[in-house]
């Protein structure tokens, strides 16, 4: 079954509605004068446990289904929602969306294209991968793996969570098409205490795959050392150094530093309006030569990934900066209209009742030539950030703050010390003049990266390889 026919199944069938209403629907859209509206119908269900001290201490099941309704003429948008699926629901929703237009339009738009490709991710529910009992069994290995791996383990708190999303976009162009994806997360959080001090570490697993993608009998003892060892390292940490110094960026989950420094600032609704630091720089240096930034959707079990958008394009793989060079921004069908550049397949919304914004997927740095043992050892005296808890960013100004929940000290080209309260603060646009050498193997995240945005959130990925900043301020605590 392709992914149309399953949308149409659990989406328009129960309410009786097929290709000659959803072309009757967008006819009622499209009868004001407007560039272009879509109907975007969606079913989502989620479950989710939660485990502390040993024992489930929530669950929740819940499953939402409607209909979003957008009309857009220029900069205006007209929207409209229903969390009802049927007939009237959706053509007095129609009629609401296309109220921003005072113009009359008499189209009588039919289904044309039924749009197909290769899916990203396996079409099943991930809720239904595993019974649930498996599912409590998997917490509970989780729970003693990490109270097993260390005696100075005094909580241990355990998720495991999936989500079923059916979409289907019918478009004014006449096309129509369907976006299949199952997401999965788990989670491990540790705290650990040692003479009155209490440090805790974090690990965690996910993707757009089924529950059968951490079925391997050794990931709860695999996540439990990891979330150990960073809460022992954090325990054994002292303060770190204040002021101007090298900082070198491990591979993978330091990438969240670009994603949310560079990659936001990259997103077209900031560049149209010229709000954000690289507005009106397409074709200049804006980075280092040795920088490369991909977004990509189409990379498979990637839970950034989009076989389509949410506004029906095809996910895309862009590039944004070559080699320094600001090469193009991530664009969604109303902004690249009014910038008069092509889409890019990063149209997306959290959910039906919310409109598209041009958000990333999976954005990263592409590897360079050095050896992480190369770029270590290049400094004399600064900084390795292997992780980050969080952080901040102003896209006018492209300033931010971060802080790092792992880092080591750098002396003498050797990673010694581990240290604690470290806070990076620059400039976006600044530090990637600064990055000097980057490194030869690229990671991701584990496939648990998520993405705020005018309040709404999106699943993404995030990447890097280990790479230096010559000259990046370093704070203490009080700096976030």
């Amino acid at each position: 079954m392709s992914n149309i026919e399953l949308a149409e199944d659990l989406l328009l069938k129960p309410a009786e509605i097929d290709e000659n209403f959803i072309g009757q629907a967008l006819s009622a859209l499209a009868s004001r004068n407007i560039d272009f509206g879509d109907l975007y119908f969606e079913r989502t269900v989620q479950e989710s446990f939660y485990l502390e001290e040993g024992i489930i201490k929530s669950g929740s099941f819940d499953i939402d289904k409607g209909v979003g309704i957008r009309a857009v003429i220029g900069e205006k948008s007209g929207f409209a929602y229903s969390d009802v699926v049927d007939k009237p629901s959706i053509l007095q929703a129609c009629s609401a969306a296309a109220s921003i237009s005072s113009g009359h339009n008499c189209p009588q738009i039919k289904v044309n294209e039924r749009k197909e490709r290769p899916p990203l991710y396996v079409s099943g529910d991930p809720i239904a991968s595993w019974e649930r009992e498996r599912k409590i069994k998997f917490l509970q290995e989780l729970d003693a793996a990490a109270r097993a791996c260390d005696s100075r383990v005094t909580q241990v708190m355990a998720n495991l969570a999936a989500t079923h999303k059916v979409c289907l976009i019918a478009c004014t162009d006449g096309s129509i098409c369907a976006d299949v994806k199952p997401i999965i997360h788990c989670s491990l959080h540790v705290v650990l205490e040692q003479d009155g001090r209490r440090e805790s570490g974090f690990a965690s697993r996910g993707g757009a795959v089924l529950l059968d993608a951490i079925s391997d009998p050794a990931l709860p003892a695999e996540l439990a050392a990891e979330a150990v060892r960073i809460a022992a390292v954090n325990l054994s940490a002292v303060d770190g150094p204040v002021g101007t110094m090298p900082v070198v960026l491990g591979a993978g989950w330091p990438g969240v530093l670009i994603h949310e420094a560079v990659g936001h600032g990259l997103e077209a609704d900031f560049n149209r309006v010229g709000s954000s630091a690289f507005s009106g720089k397409l074709g200049e240096k804006v980075a280092s030569e040795c920088c490369t930034i991909v977004d990509d959707g189409t990379m498979p079990d990637r839970r950034g990934s989009v076989t389509f958008d949410d506004e029906g394009t095809p996910g895309q793989r862009n590039v944004l900066i070559e080699n320094g060079i600001l090469k193009a921004y991530m664009q969604d069908k109303q902004n690249a209209k009014l910038m008069g550049l092509a889409v890019t397949g990063n149209g997306r919304r959290q959910d039906y009742a919310c409109l598209p914004q041009p958000r990333m997927t999976n954005t990263f740095m592409l590897p360079g030539t050095y050896h992480k043992d190369e770029i270590i050892s290049s400094v004399d005296k600064g900084i390795y950030a292997v992780n980050f808890a969080g952080g901040q960013v102003d896209i006018t100004s492209g300033r931010f703050v971060f802080s790092s929940s792992e880092a080591y000290l750098i002396e003498h080209g050797k990673v010694t010390t581990p240290i604690k309260n470290v806070t990076l603060i620059g400039n976006g646009p600044e530090v990637m003049q600064q990055i000097s050498m980057v490194g030869n193997e690229l990671e991701f995240d584990q496939g648990v990266g998520i993405c705020g945005k005018g309040g709404q959130s999106v699943p993404v990925g995030i990447g890097q390889p280990c790479l230096k900043v010559d000259a990046l301020t370093v704070g203490g605590a009080d700096a976030a």
